[in-house]
């Protein structure tokens, strides 16, 4: 595992790179289809742009979890990884606007792809070091099966805040 390691977490970054890019443009793609929704981004929002990190993330890592059966922190070194993408997107978006008052699209896009590298870094050395006590990775699944549920369920029954509303519309959810 330890030889491949690296080529996987590589592999995995470059797919949730690539997924996120496709998802972004997939609801328009698709004529705003209601299937599609739920796993890209319907508007601008700084929450449908985690989303799109999450969702191929996730697929990676349950392909990936057939290669690697063998790491009992599996599930729990992905939901630290996963948690630390998301993270990232809504701290680095809000931080860069709060200094230059608004952030050009390049700098939405860069912050996208630094939120993914920083994920699989941080997977890769949770993995190499391997002193992640991970005593029920089954709920560390279930938590990644929660915030996947919360993108799907706030895609349709979108909160009202700030995290959630397009900035080119001023709307909130499919309505944007």
């Amino acid at each position: 595992m330890k030889r491949n390691l690296s080529l996987w977490q590589l592999t995995g970054f470059a797919l949730t790179a690539l997924g996120g890019t496709l998802l972004h443009f997939l609801f328009d793609w698709t004529n705003n289809s209601v299937l599609v929704a739920p796993f890209s981004a319907v508007n601008e929002s700084t929450w449908e742009h985690m989303k799109l990190l999450f969702f191929p993330m996730f697929i990676f890592a349950l392909i990936e979890s057939h290669f690697f059966k063998e790491h009992e922190n599996f599930w729990c070194v992905k939901l630290v990884g996963i948690i630390t993408g998301v993270a990232l997107i809504p701290i680095l978006f809000y931080t860069y606007n709060g200094i230059f008052g608004k952030s050009p699209d390049c700098m939405n896009i860069t912050i996208f792809f630094i939120s993914a590298a920083a994920s699989f870094i941080v997977e890769t050395r949770l993995f190499k070091q391997n002193r992640l006590e991970c005593k029920k990775p089954w709920l560390a699944f279930l938590l990644i099966c929660a915030i996947g549920i919360m993108f799907i369920i706030f895609t349709f029954a979108t909160p009202q805040i700030p995290l959630f509303k397009d900035p080119l519309s001023d709307l909130y959810g499919l309505d944007a």
